[in-house]
């Protein structure tokens, strides 16, 4: 069983990741439009099996994690959301800080959905966090996730690279 909270919005479930979910994920992450600026290749079915085990291990070990995003009326996949604290080797460190983060199956996006679930997630996150920072990273050329980034009360707050490639970290006080 998956300890992940369920959250709803207007048109979106957001929920934990189950067994059944490794066929949407994985077809989501093959796509080189959803890796263009996450890592730059697409992930294999091992790969994505191993980031579903990471996601409900952040559940389990530290109370928060990623959430499979549905729309609520159709029960399709959207995508997945959430937060993390993946021990990045960059600087500055952001360890111990929960780094929020999403990717959407290119059907689903430019609908809102991205901006709806990290408000939720947000709203969620401002609860279980208390009044601790929160972080984004971004490619500076994912100009999608920029504004979703903004929209939710992020703002750029250093330009560094991690994995040898331009990021820019954004980060957000809770109950701002």
């Amino acid at each position: 069983m998956n300890d992940a909270s369920v959250l709803e919005t207007e048109r979106l479930k957001l929920r934990g990741h189950g067994l059944d979910d490794l066929a949407d994920c994985a077809a989501m992450w093959s796509d080189p439009a959803v890796t263009r600026y996450i890592g730059g290749k697409p992930f294999s079915a091992q790969q994505v099996w191993m980031k579903i085990l990471n996601y409900t291990g952040h559940w389990a070990l530290m109370g928060f994690g990623y959430w499979v995003i549905e729309e609520k009326a159709t029960g399709y996949f959207v995508g997945e959301l959430g937060f993390a604290d993946f021990k990045r080797e960059m600087e500055p460190s952001i360890k111990g800080i929960p780094e929020l983060g999403w990717a959407l199956a290119p059907s689903m996006h430019g609908k809102g959905y991205a901006t709806e679930a990290a408000r939720a997630a947000v709203a969620w996150g401002d609860t279980r966090f208390e009044r601790a920072r929160t972080v984004c990273l971004i490619s500076p050329e994912n100009v999608a996730s920029i504004r979703v980034a903004e929209k939710i009360g992020y703002k750029e707050y250093r330009r560094t690279a991690y994995n040898g490639e331009p990021t820019l970290l954004f980060a957000r006080p809770s109950h701002e």
